[in-house]
């Protein structure tokens, strides 16, 4: 391991209490979940459990395995896994629960783990949108049995795109390294792509480009052209594409260093935007994020409901506000063909319905003044 990697697995221990040696680095954070997942000795036939709520690349990791993704659906109010249905699920082939800290929000975590101690069942704690939060005052990945972590774009920080693992099991840190010795390495082209796409998200992508550059992304994306989140190939099937199982590369460790300097200041202002949220959605009798889960919630993104998204989605681009369609489906981005990936919308009626309705809006800006003008503009849409 050399000076550089050492320091990124050091600063981000420091987040999480651990030690540098607990953080494990990948290409992305679905590969340490997958990792995760095979040091678990996850074989064919198995049942994970997970919130039907979540991002396609969650259930993707579970499949490349031969195991089973078992959904549950979610509490209106958290997003996050109904706790009264998690027992009905599990079986003698259960064997994982993923617990998911959805917008940043964690939930119910310590009574996940409970249950699964009780059934013998190994926890990984999906911390994508976690990163830096806490839950009842432990940083977010302290519970299970491992956590996963995601440096994506619009992530707590970000590499472009990246993310890590967190293990402090001695025995399952000894499997998971022996996993990772089948690790490719990130190739010149893999660290050229990402350089120019940190130069144009911080040279291009302006306010008022905002939207022509996101459409013009996920266009290259999905097309396989440039490095994106999601590649057409993990959208489209529950099949695992190639040079999926890569380590991180030397530009994403050093932009990693770089942006996470600045991670405790953006904690506090995704905190203080959320509050100002709540308290204008409140005031319109609105659907809010109340206050007592604000203990519990770093606000990646700051969740509302709307009626006509597509509408909303298009004053949002007229008004120039960057706003997020984190789930636009219960396994976004998907939009059908969903039994790939053994997945009925009609079982889970409530991440349904609110995939049909969420919208986020941004909590890293530094004057909510025209998201709130927006908030006006869109008022009569609002649930």
């Amino acid at each position: 391991m050399n000076t550089t990697e050492l320091k990124y697995k050091a600063e981000i221990a420091r987040y999480l209490n651990a030690a540098a040696d607990d953080i494990f680095l990948y290409w992305k954070g679905r590969v340490a979940l997958y990792a995760i997942l095979k040091a678990m000795d996850v074989h064919k036939g198995d049942e994970i459990v997970l919130p039907a709520f979540t991002c396609v690349v969650v259930p993707n990791a579970i499949k490349y395995l031969g195991a089973n993704p078992v959904y549950i659906d979610i509490d209106a109010q958290t997003y996050n896994i109904d706790l009264t249905q998690l027992e009905s699920k599990i079986t003698d082939k259960t064997k994982v629960i993923i617990c998911q800290n959805t917008f940043g929000l964690s939930s119910n975590v310590e009574r996940i783990v409970e249950i699964a101690q009780k059934y013998k069942i190994k926890t990984i704690e999906d911390c994508t949108h976690g990163f830096g939060g806490t839950y009842k005052g432990k940083p977010n990945g302290s519970y299970c049995d491992a956590a996963f972590y995601s440096t994506q774009w619009n992530k707590p920080f970000s590499t472009g795109i990246g993310g890590f693992a967190l293990v402090t099991d001695k025995e399952l840190k000894t499997k998971l390294e022996k996993v990772n010795t089948n690790l490719e390495p990130s190739t010149a082209k893999d660290k050229f792509s990402l350089s120019v796409l940190y130069f144009v998200r911080e040279k291009v992508l302006t306010d008022n480009r905002y939207w022509q550059m996101v459409k013009l992304y996920r266009w290259l994306s999905k097309h396989k052209l440039v490095q994106g989140s999601s590649s057409g190939t993990e959208i489209e099937s529950a099949q695992m594409p190639p040079h999926y199982f890569k380590s991180i590369s030397s530009v994403q460790i050093k932009k990693g260093i770089y942006n996470i300097s600045a991670l405790d200041e953006m904690l506090v202002r995704r905190k203080k935007n959320a509050e100002t949220y709540s308290n204008y959605l409140e005031k319109k009798e609105k659907t809010f994020v109340p206050k007592n889960l604000f203990n519990d919630h770093s606000f990646l993104k700051y969740p509302f409901l709307v009626k006509e998204r597509n509408e909303v989605m298009r004053i949002a681009e007229k008004c120039k506000v960057p706003l997020g369609e984190w789930f636009c489906s219960p396994i976004h981005p998907v939009r059908k063909q969903f039994e790939q990936w053994n997945f009925r919308e009609c079982d889970f009626p409530v991440a349904t319905k609110y995939s049909n309705q969420i919208l986020n809006l941004p909590t890293d800006v530094a004057d909510v003044t025209p998201i709130l003008r927006f908030l006006e503009k869109i008022e009569d849409y609002l649930l």
